[in-house]
Parts: structure tokens; sequence; C-alpha cells
């Protein structure tokens, strides 16, 4: 895990969708983010422990190598492997909001395009024309971001705990929002192996119905600091 530290940062974007405006301040408190996205090889003693059912990709060779990020999850597949984690450590482990995943991209700087700055992806990230041919990646196979975040907005989706509101940031309270209250569809970050552009910017939203299990869909894991 690393410690992404408290602060305000501006969130949303002027140049992106119209759902990521108006770009607001926002005050997020210090929290724990995984340095990795889950991987199989988190996943598995999940599964042997609980029966739980298994990711529709589980036996595909293309997505079930042990250090690629577990795939084909719902939201509330993540959500019940925080809670067994947070049963086994005696730590709550969640999903991170949508604030608090757009704190840890953007590492501590304002108005930033990518988490490595404005250039786009192709130009920036090593290897770019020949990763993601077939599905995700390994994790952790090339630098990790200024917070010490490896994969931050490429290989898979990455669930948030929020519900997902087009106009959300127009109401918005500035101290750790937690989203709206209901809706039909969860948020969800970070760029995707299977798309034209593999890496999103820190800004970009998007969103499925929470029970929907895609092959580029995966999770990562927030926690809250030790008291």
């Amino acid at each position: 895990m690393a410690r992404i530290p408290e602060g305000w940062f501006l969130m949303g974007s002027d140049a992106g969708q119209d759902n990521e405006r108006p770009v607001h301040r926002v005050w997020v408190d210090a929290f724990d983010l995984a340095a990795f996205q889950v991987t199989n090889a988190d996943y598995s003693p999940f599964l042997a422990a609980t029966a739980h059912r298994q990711p529709l990709h589980w036996h595909d060779p293309l997505f079930n190598a042990p250090a690629q990020p577990v795939v084909a999850v719902s939201w509330f597949d993540a959500v019940s492997y925080c809670e067994w984690l947070s049963a086994q450590t005696a730590r709550r482990y969640r999903l991170p909001t949508e604030a608090e995943w757009e704190r840890a991209a953007r590492g501590g700087a304002e108005g930033l395009a990518h988490p490595w700055g404005d250039a786009p992806p192709e130009k920036s990230l090593p290897d770019y024309a020949q990763r993601w041919r077939t599905g995700p990646e390994p994790v952790g196979l090339y630098p990790p971001s200024t917070f010490g975040l490896f994969n931050f907005g490429d290989n898979v989706h990455e669930w948030c705990a929020d519900w997902f509101a087009a106009d959300y940031y127009s109401v918005s309270p500035d101290r750790n929002p937690p989203g709206p209250t209901g809706g039909v569809r969860r948020s969800s970050r970070g760029g995707s192996w299977r798309h034209h552009i593999k890496a999103s910017r820190c800004a970009a939203r998007s969103s499925i119905p929470p029970e929907f299990q895609y092959a580029d869909y995966g999770f990562r894991l927030a926690r809250d600091p030790a008291t």
C-alpha cells in the first residue's frame, strides 16, 4: 500500500467531457492505496476460502496468469473481496472514491492531463505500441507514478466506490466527496488494454452498471490509515 497524503486539489477538467465539469477544489484526507491492481494471485485465496463465483475468464490463458490483474469482476465481486480481506486482516479495505482516485492520479501536481504530464500516452509510456495486444499485462512491469502506484491509469478500468452521476460535480461537497446517494451505474477510473487509447487522463470518468463483468474491468484496494 502507498500512502496518499491529505490535501486540496483541483478535480475535473475544462478540456474533457461534460461530466468532468465544473473544475472544483476538493480536499481528500490521507489514505492508503494499493501500489498494484488486484491480481489473479491475490484473488485466488479469496475464491478458495469463500467459494465465491469465479470471474468469467478465470480459466482463459489470455487472462489467468498470476501476475495479471483479475478481470471480469463485477462491482459486487470487488466489494466482497474487500470485505473478506478486511475480516482476515482486521483493517478496513475498500474501493477508492472517485475523488481519492483522481487525487492519487495527479500525484500532487495541478492541471496536468495525465499522471506524467500533458504529452499523450503514445509519446510518453515506454513500449506503448507493443503492449496490450491480447489482454492486460502483468502488473508492475514499468516504473510507478509519483505516489508509487503502478499501472495507474492503464491496463484495466478500476472500480470506484461511488455511484455515478454526470452532474455530480455541480453539487459535490468540497471535502471527501462520497459520490451520489444512489444511481444505476457505478463509477470507474483508468484506461483499458482494449481501448484505442490505452491510458486515461486524470480527470476522465467512466461508469457501468455494477453487475457487469467486463474483461477490461478490475480494481485496486484503498485502506484507511491505521489509528
